[in-house]
């Protein structure tokens, strides 16, 4: 799990909170804004990873400005980045784009895992497939299903079409609406390595 905090309004007390409750049971990471990872980071020290999320919520920023802000997040002690891609060039079947946009991200990562947020409420089926071959082509880590913003969050349904899209090896997060451990569970079983939560606390009881 990625126990996370994104809300607009998140404190560093609330950031210094999580990044204690990821130490205490062990999370994947905890994703937080890029504005709390250098502070983050020197709380945590090697004990957790810091994910932090790019272009978000809405991916339509320039990809030198992506590239800006993953750099920038690297440097300040980001171990993993959720990145939001442009959904427009997406839809424009401008895929050029995307999949160089998604490299360049790659290259400033490096050895540190690189997550690409499709937003799967907006996409047709055709289009959430053909989003996971380019992320699996441009050599990110993981595709996930969702930023929580948009019109709506992870479905099994979803999970599983990334998951057989992308193939085994892949990684496969579900995030967005993931409430329980029944809701944690599906997104499991219909091929999600890595869930993407605040309700970290409420899933593992």
């Amino acid at each position: 799990i990625d126990h996370t905090l994104l809300k607009q309004n998140a404190v560093w007390e609330q950031i210094r909170e999580i990044c204690q409750e990821g130490m205490d049971f062990g999370t994947a990471s905890v994703c937080i804004p890029p504005s709390f990872v250098k502070q983050a980071a020197e709380f945590v020290g090697e004990r957790l990873p810091i994910c932090t999320v790019i272009g978000f919520p809405n991916g339509y920023q320039t990809t030198a400005v992506k590239v800006f802000e993953a750099a920038e997040a690297v440097q300040n002690g980001a171990a993993e980045i959720d990145m939001v891609i442009n959904i427009g060039w997406l839809k424009d079947k401008r895929y050029e784009l995307i999949e160089d946009e998604i490299k360049k991200l790659k290259s400033i990562c490096k050895d540190k895992v690189l997550k690409v947020i499709i937003e799967t409420c907006l996409l047709t089926d055709e289009e959430k497939v053909k989003a996971c071959e380019l992320a699996k082509e441009a050599g990110a880590d993981f595709v996930k299903t969702s930023t929580g913003f948009s019109t709506g969050g992870a479905k099994a349904a979803d999970v599983a079409l990334m998951r057989k899209t992308v193939g085994p090896d892949m990684g496969v997060k579900a995030s967005g609406g993931i409430h329980n451990a029944d809701e944690a569970q599906a997104m499991v079983d219909a091929g999600a390595s890595r869930l993407g939560t605040s309700a970290t606390l409420a899933i593992i009881g």
